[in-house]
């Protein structure tokens, strides 16, 4: 299905240059002198490389058709990490070079969205949020919960968020998976 470039929408999913990309940002540029452009910025999912690109307004893009399956995260096999599909209980196994930026914030048990695109995956999409055990942080200074400042603090995965002074071991801590920061603690 072809759609017009003025159409564009942040996570639209397009087929440009043999590769698959989602739109994370894009801007109708109108200048004085020549026609009018689509300038973009595209994340290809086969490889997570983040690439501008500019069309004519006219131009038209063929729209790709990404399944979403909602599966939960299981557990790691050596350097696999299994799927399991919630409806048909089958399972599926990802090389950890495909889904090393969200090994960060996967837990046992989790529910992800797989992306699949022609029977090919490409991709785990994460919830914009999680709640996250704090395993270390250097201990939490008396009256110094007001300061504004921040300390690092490894969570249970083993990423690293800068926290508030007053979080301590085994807080749960809700972080953004978008941009890896601390929210808030969790409920």
């Amino acid at each position: 299905m072809s759609i017009s470039v003025n159409d564009f929408k942040n996570g639209l999913t397009i087929e440009v240059k043999d590769g698959i990309w989602r739109v994370v940002e894009f801007q109708h540029v109108k200048p004085g002198k020549g026609s009018a452009f689509v300038r973009s910025k595209l994340k290809n999912l086969r490889t997570g490389a983040v690439q501008e690109m500019t069309f004519r307004s006219t131009a038209k893009v063929e729209k790709a058709n990404i399944e979403n399956k909602k599966m939960q995260y299981l557990y790691a096999d050596g350097t696999n990490h299994v799927f399991m599909d919630t409806t048909t209980y089958e399972q599926l196994s990802l090389p950890q070079e495909e889904i090393k930026e969200q090994l960060k914030y996967l837990k046992e048990n989790m529910e992800v969205s797989v992306l699949m695109y022609g029977g090919e995956t490409i991709g785990v999409d994460l919830p914009n949020t999680v709640d996250l055990k704090v395993a270390s942080t250097e201990a939490s200074i008396k009256g110094d919960t007001q300061s504004g400042g921040s300390k690092p603090a490894t969570m249970e995965t083993g990423v690293v968020v800068q926290v508030p002074f007053f979080v301590n071991e085994g807080d749960m801590l809700t972080i953004n998976t978008q941009d890896g920061t601390y929210i808030s603690r969790a409920n």
